[in-house]
């Protein structure tokens, strides 16, 4: 079951919204709000998966509702306005309903989001391409991974370390971050070992940019990662007489 609220300040979009979603076996109403601060201060405190989010609304817009949840909950837009789809779709919204909204569009779009919620993450493996993988015996240099809107290639000695969020990892190197939707699993069975190790169900870090380790913490710069009890045996023997230099 969905968990889905509804965000609108103009009150028949919210009356048919909640209506739509009561007549869908698999949305649940939690609640149905004109106001986005309310809204904004009753989602810590429930269970939600999914927001009906109107762009338009006069305390704060549904755009920067969205910056302020910050991907922890997944959005579908609805609006009278379709010059405001591009805005949406780069904030890796689920779909756009444009006003007057009918019923078997919002399926269509209720259908969509009940597909990417049973799979939260598209297990993509990363790109190699086909000149490398013909090669045989060298092992590419770099990784190819997929961002909200292209396909960015990294190279595997940019990478200090890789942050496994709640739906999505954060690549950490030299002179940015990246943000993809590939899971922390995919990434680290594309990377070369002992080079790159999990450190942590949230971890994986470069050997090469480790500048120290004190008990079951790893210093990268400033930044400070454990080591899990599951990972030391394999992280501390993969380390032994490692020259790091």
């Amino acid at each position: 079951m969905i968990r889905c609220i509804v965000v609108d300040d103009e009150p028949w979009a919210l009356a048919l919204l909640s209506d739509y979603i009561k007549k869908v076996p698999f949305l649940e109403l939690v609640f149905a709000t004109e106001n986005a601060i309310e809204a904004l201060q009753r989602l810590p405190q429930e269970k939600v998966d999914l927001v009906f989010l109107d762009i338009q609304m006069p305390e704060i817009t549904g755009l920067q509702f969205m910056k302020i949840i910050s991907g922890k909950v997944r959005v579908i837009l609805t609006t009278a306005y379709s010059e405001y789809a591009l805005d949406g779709y780069e904030h890796n919204v689920i779909d756009y309903l444009l006003k007057p909204i009918s019923f078997d569009r919002f399926y269509i779009a209720a259908s969509k989001a009940k597909d990417l919620l049973d799979t939260p993450v598209v297990q993509q493996a990363p790109v190699v391409p086909q000149a490398i993988v013909a090669t045989g015996n060298a092992l590419p240099d770099f990784i190819f991974v997929k961002t909200d809107s292209r396909i960015v290639k990294i190279l595997l000695s940019e990478i200090r370390y890789i942050e496994g969020l709640k739906d999505y990892i954060a690549i950490h190197t030299l002179s940015e971050k990246i943000i993809t939707l590939e899971s922390l699993k995919v990434i680290e069975e594309g990377l070369p070992k002992p080079r790159f190790l999990r450190v942590h169900k949230s971890y994986i870090v470069s050997l090469e940019h480790i500048d120290s380790i004190e008990r079951s913490r790893i210093f990268i710069r400033d930044v400070v990662i454990p080591i899990g009890d599951t990972y030391k045996d394999q992280f501390f023997g993969a380390i032994e007489g490692k020259n790091f230099g």
